[in-house]
This record gives structure tokens, sequence and C-alpha cells, in this order.
């Protein structure tokens, strides 16, 4: 044998003369092959000149004088004033300057795979992840922005899916990793939020019907009309010289607590305000 099995290094025979030149022949290619650096990966044309000991991983149909009769996924070291081929070796790693990426040769071609982010069970940022909490973040704050660097569209939508309209695709509000409130779609398809006092017994504060867009206050059910009001309403209290504008929108509802004959509910016509009881003019 007179080659090195994996990188074909040359040997130094017994009896060899200029046994200097098969020496600085083993020590060249390991320049190349050690800690492989390649220009690029991806340039097709053979350039006119080189860096000295500039290296290239020739991409398929590369063309040029030396280039052309070179095998695809070959490097190409550019070495007293011309291209010589080398040989990568199955678990070769170069470095691409040109991109900034990696590249392993897998036996048969470069691939970036091994490269790539990879799909991991458990994740955890400051933290350790569990069977539970696969994804685990401890941070005074965290950043959800949208793509400006790719760039994308501008927008920036996050996805909570949940499995079947009973299930709960939802945003829990912790003290001391007890619920105090629950933002989402808890059991059904409408929009809720839910409070709690102890963690344990939540009572449904707001709801939105999914199919109606009709809302409910302080009702576990649906709603069954715009605004659906499980309790008294209170509506705002003013006396009869601060009343806001009832140009505002008719249809407005206040308290007017300093009405002559007695505080009073008023409407807003549009014009001005009005009392409920006899629609007489407030004032």
């Amino acid at each position: 044998m007179s080659r090195s099995p994996r990188l074909d290094l040359p040997f130094v025979l017994p009896q060899q003369a200029q046994k200097h030149l098969t020496v600085n022949d083993a020590m060249r290619r390991l320049d190349a092959l050690v800690q492989t650096a390649v220009v690029s990966a991806s340039l097709g044309v053979e350039p006119a000149s080189a860096a000295e000991g500039a290296l290239f991983i020739l991409p398929a149909g590369a063309s040029g004088a030396r280039w052309a009769s070179m095998t695809a996924g070959a490097l190409a070291l550019f070495e007293d004033g011309g291209f010589v081929e080398l040989a990568p070796v199955a678990g070769q790693i170069a470095y691409v300057a040109d991109t900034g990426a990696f590249l392993l040769f897998d036996g048969a071609a470069w691939t970036d795979r091994p490269f790539r982010p990879r799909q991991v069970d458990q994740f955890g940022v400051n933290a350790e992840p569990s069977t539970y909490n696969k994804l685990t973040v401890a941070a005074d704050a965290e950043l959800l922005t949208h793509d400006a660097r790719t760039p994308g569209s501008g927008d920036a939508r996050k996805v909570i899916n949940k499995a079947a309209p009973g299930r709960t695709a939802s945003v829990l509000f912790q003290s001391n990793w007890s619920g105090r409130a629950e933002i989402g779609l808890t059991g059904h398809d409408d929009l809720s939020i839910r409070v709690s006092a102890d963690g344990g017994s939540f009572r449904d504060a707001l709801r939105v019907s999914a199919g109606s867009g009709r809302v409910g206050i302080g009702r576990s059910e649906a709603p069954v009309c715009a605004l659906d009001v499980g309790g008294p309403v209170r509506v705002g209290a003013y006396a009869r010289a601060d009343l806001p504008d009832a140009a505002g929108g008719a249809g407005q509802i206040v308290y007017v607590s300093d009405e002559a004959g007695g505080a009073v509910l008023a409407f807003s016509d549009g014009a001005r305000w009005r009392r409920v009881t006899d629609r007489a003019p407030v004032g």
C-alpha cells in the first residue's frame, strides 16, 4: 500500500529518493482536508485565478478549463497556479465562506441536513422542561414579533389549536401557581373570559357566541341577544351640569342624580337628554 486508505495521503516508501516531495504532498492534502473551509459550494464557473490554497466544492454542471472534467461534489484545490481535484471522505465537514453554513459529505453528496434546526421532544429556556410542559421559559419577559428579517408579511398571528369543540384552547393566568383568570375556548367554541378566586372553581365573566357574535356578561350559557347580562346593570351617574353631549349618539343611557323630582334614568335622542319616565327633556 502506497497511500493511506481514508485521506489518500502518500506514504514515504523504503529507499525512496526525494522523500520531501512525498511528505510535502501529504502536508498539502492535510492542509486542505483538515478543518475544511471552502470559498463556495455553489460557484459553477471556474475562476481565472484564486488565492493559493483556496478550496471549492464543485456543484453539478461546473464549467471551466479544469472544473469541467472534475466530478460533481469533488473538492477543487487551487495550488501552484492551477486547480487540483481532491475526493472528499464520508463524515467530512466543510465551512462554506460565502454562505456561512456548514456542509457534511455523507459518502455520496454534500448536505446541510445535520445542521438544520431539528425537532426536539422538549425544550427549556433558563428552566427545565417536563413531560407535561414540553416548552418551558423562565424569563421576566418574552417577545413574539412579526418577521422583519425574511421579511414576512408584517402580520403576527399565533395559533392555539384544540382537537374538538369539547376540548380547551386557552391562555391561563396564575398567581403563585394557582389559576386566577383564563381566556379562550374552554369546553366549547365560544370565546370566554373566566375568573377564579381559588384556582379550582371558575366562573364566566364574559362569553361571546361563536355563531352569533352575541355577548353574555356574568352568564355561563350562550347569550340569547346582542348583550345578555346575568344581573343588574349600572350606568354612569351625572349631575345635570355634567351630562355628556347628547349628540354623541342616540340611544345612550345615563343616570341623572339631581333631576327635578328625583334621580332618574335618561336617554339620548341624538340631540338632547330625555327622562325615560315621561320623555321630558332633562332639566
